[in-house]
């Protein structure tokens, strides 16, 4: 039996140029796609009232940690260098599969909270073979539309990110493969979460990237932030190694030379930017213009709630924010106008939307209120203080809205939160993941 659910009366911003606005539209969804975007449409259909609402496609997180849910804030005023000892050799090590389960299902529930329907979950929690498969029963278990991407274990900070010698377990990401992502077509789809030259010795390198080849997944690496990794070249390295090709995406990005944009621009590579972590760890300045400038589309990402929020709002605002004033303190001290090319609201939307989805490779199913596409949509109620009035929609969403505006989301056709309030069980997923902040704290104790 067909199953219709029909979004009236919003102001719908579509994100699709052939589409465009409707400052009052109706959206049809069918069967888990959108059949139709209008100003209105009769249908036979369970009725969203979307007055006083704004309308967009569910946001997307190109690379997100979501294992380290548990340990959420545990490392405010941390710089990058101090993440590494704090979080990658001091709370990995102590992750059960029941931590990464916990973890995973109250992240992703997180992001579905807060409108974000695509998920990348850049997963380096693989100790045994049993934490993929909690990592990934969770965010099936949650809705989310997410693409799994299979980690190194994180088992000692020397082992395996200082020259590492230890390469992902292929038979284990077959075995996964094989088990969960028979079909590139679901909800959850696979890639792999590489950690790249520098980080590894060059036959670990090749290899990984051999391994996502053979399986034909996505690549995602780590590069050029702050001191780690700005001195390692790592895309120069790639290209000298004939590895680099439109499967693989960049995040961070903050200290590529003039070099290695053109070397991820004419390779077809993505670009993912996590803007709030990179102002605030010392990553770099985030490079959203710089990427725009070299025909690049680069997407938006939250990294690690251990330090920062787990929000778009927060990532749109921090990439919007820390650009500007580079751009308006360059041309002072130039003494020039300020160009242009200044990024606006506007595309800040875009970005966090459809670019998201072009970068996880999900473009022909997500990212804008297509009809055809699948139906990601996220509904902002418009009516509350810190929203109204709305003068532009797009600026309300990026400079006023915030989690507590975020009404309705809806993934794959299912509505996930209805009324403000999550369909899931959000007590469990608390509960679930407290016990495990209190067994990893525990076990932290007891190492000391």
């Amino acid at each position: 039996m067909t199953h219709r659910i029909l979004l009236r009366a919003g102001h719908v911003l579509s994100m699709d140029p052939a589409v465009g606005d409707l400052p009052k539209g109706d959206v049809l969804i069918e069967d888990g796609k959108i059949a139709a975007v209008d100003r209105e449409i009769s249908a036979d259909a369970e009725v969203l009232d979307m007055t006083g609402r704004i309308v967009i496609p569910g946001f997307v997180d190109t690379h997100r940690h979501t294992w380290e849910a548990s340990i959420r804030n545990v490392a405010p005023d941390a710089t990058l260098d101090d993440y590494f000892v704090d979080i990658l050799d001091t709370f990995a090590p102590l992750y059960t599969p029941e931590d990464v389960y916990a973890a995973n299902l109250a992240g992703a529930l997180e992001c579905l909270n807060a409108g974000i329907t695509t998920l990348v979950d850049w997963s380096h929690i693989n100790n045994t073979p049993e934490h993929p498969d909690a990592a990934i029963r969770a965010l099936t278990e949650t809705g989310i539309r997410a693409q799994y991407a299979y980690g190194s274990a994180n088992t000692s900070l020397a082992d395996y990110w200082f020259e590492s010698k230890i390469a992902i377990p292929g038979d284990d990401v077959r075995r996964v493969r094989t088990q969960y992502f028979a079909s590139d077509d679901g909800l959850l789809t696979l890639a792999l979460a590489t950690r790249g030259p520098g980080f590894c010795v060059n036959d670990v390198v090749t290899s990984e990237w051999a391994l996502a080849r053979e399986l034909d997944i996505p690549i995602t690496v780590h590069v050029a932030m702050g001191r780690l990794a700005g001195r390692f070249g790592m895309v120069k390295q790639l290209h000298d190694l004939a590895l680099l090709g439109p499967d693989t995406t960049y995040v961070h990005c903050c200290y590529f030379s003039e070099e290695e944009w053109r070397l991820v621009a004419d390779s077809g590579g993505t670009v993912s930017i996590a803007p709030q972590v990179e102002t605030q760890m010392g990553h770099g300045w985030p490079p959203v213009m710089k990427a725009i400038e070299h025909g690049l589309r680069p997407s938006l990402s939250i990294d690690v709630v251990t330090t920062v929020p787990g929000d778009m709002f927060t990532q749109i605002r921090a990439a919007f924010g820390a650009e500007r004033a580079r751009v308006n303190a360059a041309s002072w001290q130039a003494d020039v106008p300020v160009p242009d090319t200044m990024l606006t609201a506007r595309q800040m939307l875009e970005i966090a939307t459809r670019n998201g989805a072009h970068v996880a490779g999900l473009e022909d199913r997500t990212g804008s209120l297509t009809p055809g596409k699948r139906a990601d949509v996220v509904a902002i109620d418009a009516t509350a203080l810190n929203v109204a009035p709305v003068h532009d929609a797009a600026a309300a969403v990026v400079l006023s809205a915030d989690v507590s505006n975020v009404e309705t989301v809806i993934v794959d056709g299912v509505v996930r939160k209805r009324g403000g309030r999550l369909t899931a069980d959000v007590v469990r997923a608390r509960r679930l993941v407290e016990e495990s902040r209190d067994r990893l704290l525990a076990a932290k104790e007891a190492r000391a």
